[in-house]
């Protein structure tokens, strides 16, 4: 048995082959490796030369596995499966859970109900990366995401609707107050407009006012929505929004609804994971979840208009 173990290939070459059959690509499989592209060709040389077989098939600007590539990735993978089942098994610590949200997501909607989640289930440690850039599941060990768009996101992935993207205008009641009701569109040259990365307002003005709105005289722009809302709340001017972003601040009076007009844009907010993911049942915990938490919104607040 002992001789068996030592003529073994190197445990970190495997790793590193693993990966690299996963971009056929030595440069991504260093950027997910933490190594350089050298180090990595060096370890997929080195790991053909104890084998005596090629593994890869070499192309200018990719990689392609040969059919002995092909059958040993299938048996690694499964070796490393086993190995990580057994090492779970020894020490069962709390799961460790990746969700990438957007960054207005995290702070306008998922952040006030963690403490509701942590206590449903306390033996998940979560790890929140808040972003707009697409994480990728595999190379950045994301195991659930709250996504922008409409489906498909991609091949191997489920995605279940979480909110449907209805965008409303929304301000601070004690702006209105100052400045008085927007009973025409006139009125808009009145109120400065607070735009984010979307830019909805022009498709919601012409929505609003089908016979025409005179342009605003002023106009802040922001990187973010959740931006967008805090400025709003802070009455500087007025905010376009999922309605279900601001569901909280409607309720406390903090913001108001300005119109009956709702924008639907095509696109929606989805719950995107692996079809087959690392940890199954965390993942399928935090799903239900979400479902549910989403399903517990009171959006019903009545505009001022």
């Amino acid at each position: 048995m002992a001789d068996s173990i030592r003529r073994l290939p190197s445990l970190n070459a495997l790793r590193v082959f693993e990966v690299v059959t996963r971009h056929l690509n030595f440069r991504l499989a260093a950027e997910e490796l933490g190594v350089t592209q050298g180090a990595v060709a060096q370890q997929v040389r080195g790991l053909e030369a104890e084998l005596g077989l090629k593994l890869f098939e070499r192309h200018p600007r990719t990689l392609a596995l040969t059919e002995a590539g092909r059958s040993y990735v299938a048996n690694i993978r499964r070796a490393f499966e086993l190995i990580s089942e057994a090492t779970e098994m020894l020490r069962p610590e709390p799961q460790h859970l990746t969700i990438s949200v957007t960054p207005t997501f995290a702070s306008k909607w998922l952040i006030p109900r963690l403490p509701d989640l942590t206590a449903s289930h306390p033996n998940i440690d979560l790890r929140i990366v808040a972003s707009d850039r697409i994480f990728n599941f595999q190379t950045d060990a994301v195991d659930l995401a709250v996504r922008y768009g409409r489906p498909p996101f991609g091949p191997g992935l489920n995605a279940d609707l979480l909110f449907e993207q209805v965008v409303v205008a929304v301000g601070s009641p004690l702006l209105i107050e100052k400045l008085g009701r927007l009973e025409e569109g006139i009125d808009l040259m009145r109120y400065p407009l607070l735009h984010d990365a979307h830019n909805f307002w022009p498709q919601f003005l012409d929505r609003a006012f089908p016979q025409g709105a005179l342009a605003p005289t002023k106009n802040i722009r922001f990187n973010q929505t959740s931006l967008a809302i805090e400025a709003a709340i802070a009455g500087q001017g007025l905010a376009l929004t999922s309605l279900f972003f601001v569901e909280d601040d409607l309720a406390s009076g903090r913001l108001v609804r300005l119109f009956a007009t709702e924008l639907r844009v095509g696109s929606d907010f989805y719950i995107v994971s692996p079809r087959k993911p690392r940890h199954a049942g965390s993942v399928a915990a935090v799903r239900a979840w979400l479902a549910l938490a989403a399903g517990q919104g009171t959006c019903a607040t009545a505009p001022t208009r």
